[in-house]
């Protein structure tokens, strides 16, 4: 896409609503969990065996009978960049084969829209115990980190060779934590600006800090609210990628939702609106319960009625995970979002309990089919079987 196009598309802007609903495609950062955090475990790893990034069949089911527009695709930077030869624009091609024929089915074939989800916590060089092992991206005080120009020239590579599929979506990264504020928007800037000059229009969302929380957004000494309306995009096609559990810490482990999203929002909202901001919400889940239907109920209608929300993805489908959970069942094994999948004791997953149950009937009947993907939206339209 060139920059000229997007600028003319942006000129005609829908009214803001949420225009992008789905699911994220959790499996392309499989295979590298080590108990004794031994590096290397899994890397390169076996497609089909140690990662995979979608199921077709499973995303033809959320597309064709859900009617879902929008996917987020899990990828591992050790994978994509090996550390062999570091962050950078050498990419080992199977893999990225890989990857790209899954967003080509999404895209392509489906026609929905695909977020690229780096799954990295802002770390790079040793995924065996992830969120925690690796090295900050940026930090100058570790000599085996990656440099934040290593992570635009990463992005520029990618972006470049995306730049065409205009329902790409870059997200930046996966829940950057435990650093300082100002390095996550450091870093956020060096491959915003590596994508531009790459000459990809795409859409951009962009992470904050602590673990992109919505609702530690202010909170704290080294708030995300503090320095993140700060990024440069020249054209202004960039938002902010929330993530927002309902469990008692917000970590999406627990089977009881309290945390209300209205209350735990609102600050962040409030910023979105201060500085003419939108927002995709794109990990977010609930166990099947009282407390969690109804929170999750109140979540999604939160954000149809707040303009600053356009996109979400709900945690997770994804086709390694079997009876395995990824979200919010204290720890109990009862399947994913992932169509066909069943609990370990093979009754219904939470596809059955809490997808089909309450999130489905809540997806918008018009979302945006067709165009490139903006902050500002596009055409809404029913699904066209």
């Amino acid at each position: 896409m060139k920059h000229l196009t997007l600028l003319a598309s942006l000129v005609c802007s829908a009214s803001a609503t949420v225009y992008y609903a789905g699911v994220a495609e959790s499996g392309g950062e499989f295979g590298v969990w080590s108990e004794d955090a031994t590096k290397g475990t899994g890397l390169p790893g076996a497609f089909g065996v140690d990662y995979k990034f979608i199921d077709e069949a499973g995303v033809d089911v959320h597309v064709d009978q859900n009617h879902l527009n929008l996917f987020r695709i899990a990828f591992l930077l050790e994978r994509m960049a090996p550390v062999a030869t570091g962050l950078g624009k050498t990419f080992n091609e199977t893999y990225f084969d890989y990857f790209k024929e899954a967003v080509d089915y999404v895209t392509v074939t489906k026609g929905a829209y695909a977020i690229l989800d780096p799954h990295n916590y802002m770390r790079y060089n040793d995924p065996s115990s992830q969120p925690y092992t690796g090295s900050v991206i940026g930090n100058t005080s570790d000599p085996d980190a990656a440099t934040t120009e290593q992570f635009g020239e990463f992005w520029g590579e990618l972006a470049g060779r995306f730049a065409d599929n205009e329902k790409a979506i870059f997200g930046l990264m996966n829940e950057p934590h435990d650093m300082a504020t100002e390095l996550v928007l450091k870093n956020n800037q060096a491959a915003i600006d590596a994508i531009r000059a790459a000459d990809a229009s795409n859409l951009i969302i962009m992470p904050g800090n602590s673990w992109t929380g919505g609702h530690a957004w202010a909170e704290g000494s080294d708030p995300s609210s503090a320095v993140m309306h700060k990024f440069t995009d020249p054209l202004n096609n960039t938002a902010m990628d929330i993530h927002e559990y309902l469990d008692s810490d917000f970590s999406g482990s627990h089977s009881e939702c309290v945390s209300d999203p209205a209350t735990n929002l609102a600050d962040l909202t409030s910023w979105l609106k201060e500085h003419n901001l939108k927002a995709f919400i794109t990990e977010f889940g609930g166990y099947n319960n009282t407390s969690c239907d109804n929170m999750l109920a109140d979540f999604i209608k939160y954000m149809d009625d707040n303009d600053e929300y356009i996109g979400w993805t709900a945690w997770a489908a994804g086709p390694i995970w079997g009876a395995s959970s990824p979200c919010c069942t204290d720890s109990q094994n009862l399947g994913s979002f992932e169509p066909g999948s069943k609990a370990a004791d093979g009754s219904p997953s939470l596809y059955d309990t809490v997808w089909l149950k309450v999130l489905q009937p809540l997806v918008p009947s018009k979302l945006q089919r067709s165009g490139g993907a903006s902050v500002t939206g596009g055409e809404l339209a029913e699904f066209a079987a």
